[in-house]
């Protein structure tokens, strides 16, 4: 018989963290879901509700709290330029307070846990694709920089913790993600460009949609998040997990407009600033080491993302911030 861990995802209620817990839960595992709702959503994970293996819990990860568990997701965080910029104090308070209580209740607990890190670790790129041996060429001091920072601060600080106090960590840095469950006023630009054709309004396209960008459909990345948490002891990580087949946003933007069947214009507007130029992760080590890399074509994940869009009734979710398309 399989060990049935007790385990708490931080963050339990968005897009990523949904799913993860749907996962753990038909595992046979005791789920805890901690969220604080700024950018999700309640209804991500109200049909796991009625589960006796599932539990919700509003709180702030900024804050401390004691609970006993086996394993640790630390996934709290907000991911989107629109929402992380709202208040980036508070968002660099969630990447440094929420890597601090959630070493110390493992530290505590004896118990391993996984650093959802971040592709924007590596800033705007000069180094193509990125592999994890890449230091990054960020701005400390720009827009940008209270996501940028904050995540390599909490790198840092689960390194620590695993050479000073021997806690068993994992680093995974997350490379673009969509699929059913994006928040639809998330800012995201597979988010963004689906909601706009659906509703057929213009695509917004920032620059002149020459950057590119690299797709994980939902379902692939869950799957390279769990086996880095249950792998031997000794890989600590950071590894990149995300799909290397690289887009520019421009064909993107052409590619919903064709499967949504939209009359919606393409529209450009300012790039913000340090936007990357490029963006693509080098998987060899996950390859390597996990035995995982993408499966799903970002044509079919479209397909299925704006199936679930097309279900959904918007009037249902809210901005979570006035500027969420930046």
């Amino acid at each position: 018989m399989a060990l049935v861990k007790r385990i708490l995802v931080t963050g339990g209620a968005g897009f990523l963290g949904s799913h993860l817990c749907e996962r753990l839960v038909e595992m046979g595992h005791d789920v805890i879901c901690l969220d604080n709702f700024f950018t999700s959503q309640k209804s991500n994970v109200a049909h796991l509700l009625d589960k006796p293996n599932f539990e919700l819990i509003r709180h702030d990860i900024t804050l401390p709290i004691w609970l006993e568990v086996d394993e640790i997701y630390n996934l709290a965080c907000p991911a989107a330029p629109g929402h992380y910029q709202y208040n980036p104090i508070k968002t660099m308070k969630t990447s440094l307070m929420g890597a601090i209580n959630v070493l110390g209740m493992a530290k505590r607990c004896r118990a391993k846990v996984l650093q959802a890190s971040t592709s924007e670790v590596y800033g705007d790129p000069e180094v193509h694709p990125q592999p994890e041996t890449y230091r990054g060429a960020v701005n400390p001091i720009g827009p940008r920089a209270c996501y940028d920072e904050g995540k390599r601060a909490a790198e840092t600080l689960f390194m620590d913790y695993h050479r000073m106090n021997k806690v068993n960590i994992r680093i995974v840095r997350i490379f673009n993600t969509y699929g059913p469950r994006m928040h639809p006023y998330d800012g995201r630009v597979v988010s963004n460009f689906i909601r706009q054709a659906l509703c057929g309004e213009d695509i917004t396209v920032y620059g002149d949609g020459s950057q590119t960008r690299s797709f994980c459909y939902r379902d692939d990345m869950v799957e390279g998040i769990i086996r880095m948490m249950e792998n031997p002891e000794d890989f600590t990580g950071p590894v990149n997990l995300g799909n290397p087949e690289e887009f520019t946003i421009l064909e993107l933007a052409k590619l919903v407009i064709e499967l949504t069947g939209s009359k919606s214009r393409i529209v450009f507007r300012p790039l913000p600033a340090d936007d990357p130029v490029r963006r693509r992760p080098d998987i060899t080590l996950a390859k390597q080491k996990l035995g995982w890399e993408p499966k799903t074509p970002l044509r079919e994940g479209l397909m299925r993302t704006i199936e679930w869009f097309r279900s959904i009734d918007l009037s249902h979710y809210r901005p979570p911030t006035p500027c969420y398309e930046q």
